[in-house]
């Protein structure tokens, strides 16, 4: 057996796991392991989530929550992808700009992006600087590292192949390393976008009258534990979405590259 499986067994596998997961929730709230209004039913939590795409919740619908996180996400992630990207890049080809840089980087990518969050709230108060710092906090180090190591392991030959017609310095960096590291850059971005949106909620703790984590925090002190777990899952599926959409571009280029 090579452990490859069948297209049945692809197809129903998931499904499979789906149902053992919702029997277990099924029975864990029939057999009220919880009370009713901590672990409630699958059903309670679909009714409340179709009532809350026209019903507002903290003056919002659903739809409009998550368009505003995802608006969020996309000022942090795109800011963390064109820092880290080229930063990463010129790294790998500078010796010296990486021997300034990776000491500093390396002291904060450990700091959880939930702990930028008093900084973000003194720095930029309201206003959407501070739900982008927080994001940024979690998108940036994946996508520098990632560009920064497949610069390295860019094959010699093409480097001197470039500097053989005179290429040299940032454009080797562009025309070369870019071109080379970007399968390594695509997995970054799509490890990034992860980190980026699990940090969406410590992001909407900032002041915020809006978006998926606000929802669940107003939900929570109200103990509507529906609504919080209609957040959760909405915060997964796009998440997931995100993350199929970036995967299937790293598919397309690595078909594109044989």
């Amino acid at each position: 057996m090579d452990g490859r499986l069948t297209k049945a067994q692809a197809i129903a596998l998931p499904i499979t796991g789906m149902l053992l997961f919702f029997g277990i929730w099924v029975f864990a709230a029939w057999a009220k392991l919880a009370p009713r209004e901590f672990l409630p039913f699958p059903w309670d939590v679909l009714d409340e989530g179709l009532k809350l795409v026209t019903v507002p919740f903290s003056d919002l619908t659903l739809q409009d929550h998550l368009a505003a996180s995802i608006g969020r996400f996309m000022s942090g992630f795109f800011l963390a992808a064109a820092v880290g990207v080229p930063m990463g890049l010129l790294m790998g080809w500078y010796r010296w700009l990486d021997n300034i840089v990776t000491p500093l980087f390396d002291s904060l990518r450990f700091i959880a992006p939930i702990a930028w969050v008093p900084f973000a709230a003194l720095w930029f108060g309201a206003g959407i600087g501070g739900p982008t710092m927080i994001i940024f906090a979690g998108a940036f180090p994946p996508c520098l590292i990632n560009a920064y190591r497949g610069s390295l392991f860019v094959e010699q030959k093409y480097i001197e192949a470039a500097q053989v017609y005179g290429a040299s310095g940032v454009r080797i960096v562009y025309e070369v390393l870019l071109p080379a590291a970007l399968p390594s850059v695509i997995a970054g971005l799509r490890v990034g976008a992860g980190a980026g949106w699990q940090s969406l909620i410590g992001a909407e703790l900032i002041a915020s009258n809006s978006g998926i984590g606000l929802l669940m925090v107003r939900a929570q002190a109200a103990l509507d534990t529906p609504i919080v777990m209609v957040g959760m899952i909405a915060t997964g599926v796009v998440g997931m979405l995100i993350d199929f959409g970036l995967g299937g571009v790293e598919r397309w280029l690595n078909y594109k590259r044989g």
